[in-house]
């Protein structure tokens, strides 16, 4: 006798295979609807930039050193087109890359600080570089500390999804080969609290001025004098913010926004 099959599986349609990865493909395409539609998320990544075709002095100076470790921890701005930074270098005693360092075109002037660890801490006055401008247009502050080797920048985005858009078009022109390490999608109001307008634009120039950067890169009287506020208006606002800041860090919040 010829076992019966199974009529269900029988009478079952001759078709395409069945894919089991149809769902699991299909729930991508609607988180990546949903986040596209969604303006209220907030991209967190770490991009590896190659930016050894750029004229930029301290990506020539990793190239002719590649095994220095460099950090940038900070960043305060003297005019419109000049900026000082803090930079941290690694494998010499303070003052031996101060010559070499201030020979490239784009560096206005360089003061050995410190030694510190392994490594001297270095003040560089510059040019500022195109995505200075690029960061001031879309009114976001550069996370610190930036990482530079072998002619390679670790740079840390925060940014809206459109905002993180323009900055990947720009690291593309930069280097075609530019890799993302990470990048994570947190809810915006998580990161950034009720804060009014004001407040927000008080929080981008405070920490686009370094006065939240480690060294301090600018005092409150300073800030208070660039912005032209009054040095207990300046300190009052940002106490309300920090509090907010704090407020909202300690809230729970969902593991899986």
């Amino acid at each position: 006798m010829v076992p019966r099959r199974n009529s269900s599986r029988a009478n079952r349609p001759r078709g395409r295979p069945r894919n089991r990865k149809d769902g699991a493909a299909r729930l991508r395409d609607l988180q990546t609807a949903q986040e596209r539609e969604s303006g209220d998320r907030l991209l967190l990544a770490t991009l590896r930039i190659g930016v050894a075709k750029t004229n930029l002095g301290i990506s020539r100076f990793s190239l002719s050193h590649p095994n220095v470790q460099i950090e940038i921890v900070n960043r305060s701005e003297v005019t419109e087109h000049l900026s000082v930074s803090d930079y941290w270098i690694s494998g010499k005693p303070a003052g031996v890359w101060a010559r070499e360092l201030a020979n490239y075109p784009d560096v206005e002037k360089v003061e050995s600080l410190a030694e510190v660890g392994d490594g001297s801490v270095y003040r560089i006055k510059y040019q500022n570089p195109p995505i200075i401008y690029l960061y001031r247009k879309l009114g976001l502050p550069i996370q610190f500390p930036l990482r530079i080797q072998a002619g390679y920048i670790r740079w840390e985005v925060a940014a809206r999804r459109s905002d993180f858009d323009t900055i990947l078009h720009y690291a593309k022109e930069v280097d075609p080969d530019f890799q993302v390490v990470s990048i994570r999608r947190r809810p915006l109001r998580s990161h950034l609290p009720m804060l009014t307008e004001a407040q927000q634009q008080l929080l981008t120039q405070a920490m686009a001025a370094g006065y939240f950067a480690v060294p301090r890169g600018i005092t409150l009287t300073e800030l208070a004098r660039r912005l032209d506020r009054s040095k207990s208006g300046v300190s009052e606002a940002i106490a309300i913010i920090e509090k907010k800041l704090l407020e909202s860090a300690l809230r729970p919040t969902p593991l899986f926004p």
